[in-house]
């Protein structure tokens, strides 16, 4: 059965733009029992470049999607790169979204390269076909483990 329309077919809908009236509570219990033993492990290394990437693209998209900004070509423009360079970086919102998790947590890089570098992602967002994306990132994830 379908949901009944807020409004009729033709007819503009505010209602995503009406004010929310009204408050939001909650109960939240924090407890402070054994923090002092409780050390933040100290992060070494450094992020993989790919996972910063995946995240710009990310943003930008929503940037675009929303209304932000124009076009990919104000977004390059904005950057200070080029259109060519804002597609190769908003191809990878194209990977499919399990994809997109595990390059986004990446382990992070102690030393050296990044193991998983942009240009080796380029092939997958390529191909749209999610099922063939997940078969060529699992074969990526083994030549470089080995």
């Amino acid at each position: 059965m379908r949901n009944k329309l807020p409004h009729e077919p033709g007819e503009r809908c505010d209602r995503a733009r009406a004010p929310i009236d009204g408050t939001l509570q909650f109960k939240c219990k924090v407890s402070l029992r054994g923090a002092q033993d409780q050390t933040a492990p100290i992060l070494t290394g450094r992020v993989p470049r790919i996972a910063r990437l995946m995240a710009l693209a990310i943003h930008c998209d929503d940037l675009v999607r929303r209304g932000v900004v124009r076009d990919q070509a104000q977004l390059a423009r904005l950057g200070h790169v080029s259109r060519a360079r804002i597609s190769q970086i908003l191809g990878l919102v194209c990977l499919a979204p399990d994809i997109q998790q595990e390059v986004l947590f990446l382990p992070r890089t102690e030393r050296g390269r990044d193991p998983i570098r942009e240009r080796h992602l380029r092939p997958l967002t390529a191909v749209l076909d999610w099922p063939t994306q997940r078969r060529m990132w699992a074969k990526l994830k083994r030549h470089d483990a080995s």
